[in-house]
């Protein structure tokens, strides 16, 4: 009787991303099978919501040296997908648009390693003046958010929502607030009473957050010179 051989296993490329948000570099393995069928279940599900977690645990499975992959911001989390597709499948995808002018489909090819992270205006601040002395310090969203079955309960909700999980503090004069000393209920007291000009400005901060960023250019049957910037996974891949 024969004996049985263990199958080999497979020795993989360690790959090397920097993280946008904190500059520091962690170590990835390159997609497999198993990953791949995560996102394809996900796919089906058609929210976008259901994508993003399914993208969360991939990098945390490809995640090599313990990265805490709920503290990384959402784009964060864009960037590094991008990187290991890369690594994993290749750097060339391809995408396809409806004209709005001549209602004609055009097929661009896109280099992924040619997408960057678009940032703010360099003078952009996290530190939200509610008074001279008294105001709120954000952060950007971290991946975390996409666990939270409350934040996704109301669409008309989400905004507010969303703008109470990214305080990270709150100061008047030289006294600090730290938000995970206080409930959810609150803060939501504390934001409700906001003025709608400082609430506005933390609904700018959100809005006007890092991106990925791709431009292409292409002229269309009419001769019209045309545009269009890519900001999301969903612009780069189709997951629907």
């Amino acid at each position: 009787m024969a004996l049985s051989m263990k199958l080999p296993k497979i020795q993989y490329p360690i790959v090397k991303i920097k993280i946008p948000s904190t500059k520091i570099e962690h170590s990835f393995r390159p997609f497999q099978v198993k990953e791949e069928k995560i996102l394809l279940i996900a796919r089906e599900s058609n929210t976008d919501r259901d994508i993003m977690i399914a993208v969360k645990q991939i990098i945390n499975n490809c995640n090599l040296d313990g990265l805490d992959v709920d503290k990384l911001t959402t784009f964060d989390l864009e960037y590094i997908f991008v990187r290991l597709r890369v690594a994993s499948v290749g750097n060339e995808v391809s995408v396809t648009y409806l004209d709005e002018e001549d209602q004609q489909r055009v097929t661009i090819e896109i280099d992924l390693n040619k997408i960057e992270i678009k940032w703010p205006p360099e003078d952009r601040k996290n530190n939200i003046e509610i008074t001279d002395s008294t105001g709120i310090v954000f952060h950007y969203p971290y991946a975390s958010v996409y666990d939270d079955d409350k934040l996704f309960e109301n669409a008309d909700d989400f905004i507010f929502q969303l703008i109470l999980r990214c305080i990270d503090s709150v100061y008047d004069g030289d006294a600090v607030y730290n938000t995970f000393l206080y409930t959810r209920e609150e803060l939501e007291e504390f934001v409700e009473q906001l003025d709608v000009k400082t609430f506005n400005k933390a609904i700018a901060f959100l809005t006007d957050m890092p991106t990925l960023y791709y431009k292409i250019e292409y002229e269309n049957s009419k001769g019209t010179k045309r545009t269009i910037e890519l900001r999301t996974l969903n612009d780069f891949f189709t997951f629907r």
